[in-house]
């Protein structure tokens, strides 16, 4: 189940379905388990419809942050499957970054949510159309970062939907352990469940560089 998604209509139809973000991943585990990736790897796995579901609701010209766990955001976006096995080969997994597609992912969470409330407003003051969507973990929506800029953004009424990917866990610390009690899910922020397939880090195999 998808919360609060009725709102947005579909736009457009994803390139990629299910067994694709299912097999392009299935890829990086084994170059990752070949040793022919020199950088950490965040896999992404079990959430394959619900992501696609949702961006049916995103426009080329609309801007996506990601976290770390970014590779299934940037395919959905429109980014070069060829371009992005290059970066993630290079060791750049964590930290994806394609201004062509108006991409940008990072490794620290809840970092690229001031960074997406200010092109937001950047959106808003040139009056482009253009929208930002930010994808968060659990962990992420919890903090007090989350707060300041949902507010902000809320009373600027800016050009901006969070997207609440809820696996329970940050790294592998479990959420409700760490808080107790999860927030309530604002009526305009998606918000959707999952089981991650992957580990946290890699594919849970040692690996020798």
């Amino acid at each position: 189940m998808i919360k609060n998604l009725e709102k947005y209509p579909i736009v457009n139809q994803p390139l990629w379905d299910t067994h694709g973000l299912i097999g392009f991943e299935k890829t990086i585990a084994d170059h990752w388990e070949s040793g022919r990736i020199r950088g950490p790897i965040h896999l992404s796995g079990g959430n394959e419809s619900e992501l696609i579901e949702i961006f049916k609701r995103v426009k080329k010209g609309d801007w996506v942050f990601s976290t770390w766990r970014s590779h299934y955001h940037a395919l959905l976006k429109g980014v070069s499957s060829e371009w992005l096995e290059e970066e993630i080969l290079a060791g750049r997994s964590i930290t994806i970054v394609n201004q062509e597609e108006k991409f940008y992912s990072s490794a620290i969470v809840a970092g690229t949510i001031p960074i997406a409330v200010g092109a937001a407003m950047a959106n808003k003051r040139m009056g482009n159309g253009e929208h930002v969507w930010c994808f968060i973990g659990d962990m992420a929506f919890e903090t007090g970062i989350f707060m300041e800029n949902y507010k902000y953004s809320k009373n600027f009424d800016l050009p901006i939907t969070f997207v609440v990917e809820d696996n329970g866990v940050s790294t592998n610390t479990p959420t409700v352990e760490t808080w107790k009690i999860k927030s309530e899910i604002p009526n305009d922020v998606i918000w959707y469940e999952y089981e991650k397939q992957w580990p946290h880090y890699g594919t849970g195999k040692w690996i020798i560089f």
